[in-house]
């Protein structure tokens, strides 16, 4: 049976529109280290799976040892996180071009993260991405739902005025994948060579770059290559 055209994509952030996710665990690492706390970077990587913050920086408390409160850490964490984004932080290779070829054929596009809304915003204007997304980003803290569960990104797709069957999901980490399964739309895994292969699904299609969406949504829409 065909597929539906696709007249939305949805994005993650972190990881997928804009390259951080080192820069997280690099945060990660200085901050343990004020306490003490001797964390390889290349551990924290293998280790790192995204979702809610909090349960990120439990889940490495727990793996390397620190006894340290959540109130304490989590501000340390997003002041040293702000500091690495401003002066590292670059837009995810590919997307620039993506989100041209989406705005040149008329798809709608929006970004939906666990994180706060001006955390979102603040990612996205040091990229130079924000412009493309004023209006429809949408956050976990807005729709009470935090990546695994499918309801953030229901909710970014009725906020869109799309059907789930006329969007595609774009993740790069177990997390959201399964979020976006959970929520029957067609998911995409940005497999972007920050962590291993942890997808195994058939229902999800693998990238290696976002470019690649570029032919993949001309192929579903049917859409000549000399209109893009």
């Amino acid at each position: 049976m065909a597929m539906s055209p696709i007249r939305c994509v949805i994005f993650d952030c972190d990881g997928t529109l804009v390259d951080s996710e080192t820069l997280w665990c690099q945060a990660l690492v200085h901050v343990f280290a004020r306490f003490n706390g001797d964390v390889p970077l290349e551990k924290v990587i293998a280790q790192f799976k995204g979702g809610k913050l909090a349960d990120i920086l439990d889940d490495a408390k727990t793996l390397f040892g620190l006894k340290v409160s959540l109130d304490v850490l989590e501000p340390l964490y997003r002041s040293e996180v702000n500091k690495l984004f401003y002066r590292h932080l670059k837009a995810m290779s590919g997307s620039v071009a993506l989100l041209d070829f989406l705005t040149k054929m008329g798809i709608e596009h929006c970004v939906v993260s666990n994180g706060p809304k001006e955390k979102i915003e603040y990612s996205l204007q040091l990229t130079g991405l924000l412009e493309r997304f004023h209006g429809r980003i949408f956050s976990a803290f807005d729709a009470n739902s935090w990546k695994p569960d499918p309801d953030l990104v229901m909710y970014s797709a009725f906020n869109m005025g799309f059907l789930p069957e006329e969007c595609i999901y774009v993740d790069d980490t177990a997390k959201g994948v399964k979020a976006g399964l959970s929520a029957g739309i067609r998911t995409y895994y940005l497999a972007n060579g920050f962590q291993p292969n942890r997808i195994q699904d058939a229902r999800v299609t693998k990238i290696e770059h976002l470019e690649e969406l570029i032919a993949l949504v001309a192929d579903t829409n049917k859409i000549s290559d000399k209109q893009y």
